[in-house]
């Protein structure tokens, strides 16, 4: 059972211009509204993959509730805790050049007990067939420990957790071991404290990370494709070529693809196939939509995996 965890679900508005002037008119040419948030993207790419998933988190107002309705709708299993407030609308501005633009409301707050029965829901979840999927950020006010307490809860209880998270929430998980962590070049290089100059140096700090206890370490490098380590067994991938509409929610797909590897038991080759497959399809998509399954199948075939560890 795969169950995704979304502490700041959203509203996600894409909306296409020619090129962006700043304190100037912009003539918009084309709007998509797609309920999202990373962890809800994640169930999102997973139901069209053909796996299943029960999206768990917070929702507040009409916003939330039309959120919850529509991954209803997409026959997504949603099991959200209301709280006071209204869900965040972002904006995405994406020029004909590819350059995105992001602007992200701040999600409604959390209060403490809101937080004591998502753990609660959350502990009746997990068993030794659970993966929580813990992605994203947290509303401003919720402790940057939140994470790591519910890595601590899910493996008192033999569950297994998939991470994709960034600065202090992130450094504060790995002190409890994730079983596996999804970190883009430039948060891995934050976390270490200093650039990799190439593959290599990706590699090595991948490799260390996952030797320390960290089931998984991928790494995804954009244009340069990823890495996937599993303590001394070291994986890479080059970025496939496909006509790009905007690169926003390729890293939840690629999350996706892995908690829906997991689920399946893939091996590493395959389980790297079906995220370089799955996060090249999304970039092909409008707003954050999924990619569709027939097309990450035909990307799969496409995809060289190379070992190198």
């Amino acid at each position: 059972m795969i169950v995704t965890v979304t502490f700041n679900p959203a509203v996600d508005k894409t909306v296409e211009i020619e090129r962006l002037e700043r304190g100037g008119l912009n003539r918009i040419k084309r709007i998509e509204l797609d309920v999202g948030g990373k962890g809800i993207n994640v169930s999102k790419t997973i139901r069209e993959l053909g796996g299943e998933s029960i999206a768990v988190g917070f929702l507040a107002g009409n916003t939330g509730r039309m959120i919850e309705r529509a991954l209803g709708e997409m026959g997504i299993r949603t099991d959200f805790i209301y709280v006071d407030g209204e869900t965040r609308t972002n904006t995405k501005v994406i020029e004909a050049d590819g350059t995105v633009t992001e602007l992200n409301e701040a999600g409604a707050a959390i209060d403490k007990g809101r937080i004591g029965a998502l753990l609660e829901k959350l502990e009746g979840y997990a068993d030794e067939n659970t993966l929580f999927v813990l992605a994203g950020s947290v509303p401003s006010g919720v402790d940057k420990m939140v994470y790591a307490d519910i890595i601590r809860l899910a493996h008192k209880k033999g569950a297994c957790v998939l991470l994709d998270a960034d600065g202090e929430l992130l450094k504060n998980a790995l002190e409890v071991c994730p079983d596996m962590i999804k970190p883009n070049r430039e948060e891995l290089e934050e976390y270490v404290g200093h650039k990799c100059e190439n593959t290599g140096e990706l590699v090595q700090a991948a490799g260390e990370l996952s030797r320390k206890g960290i089931g998984l370490v991928a790494v995804t490098m954009g244009s340069d494709g990823a890495i996937i380590a599993k303590g001394d067994c070291v994986v890479k991938s080059r970025a496939l070529s496909v006509e790009a509409h905007s690169t926003v929610g390729a890293g939840d797909a690629f999350v996706a693809a892995l908690a829906y590897a997991w689920e399946n038991g893939l091996d590493d080759d395959e389980m790297m196939r079906l995220c370089m497959a799955a996060s090249a399809g999304a970039v092909t998509t409008v707003g954050t939509k999924p990619p569709a399954k027939e097309l990450v199948e035909r990307l799969k075939k496409e995809v060289v995996v190379e070992r190198v560890g």
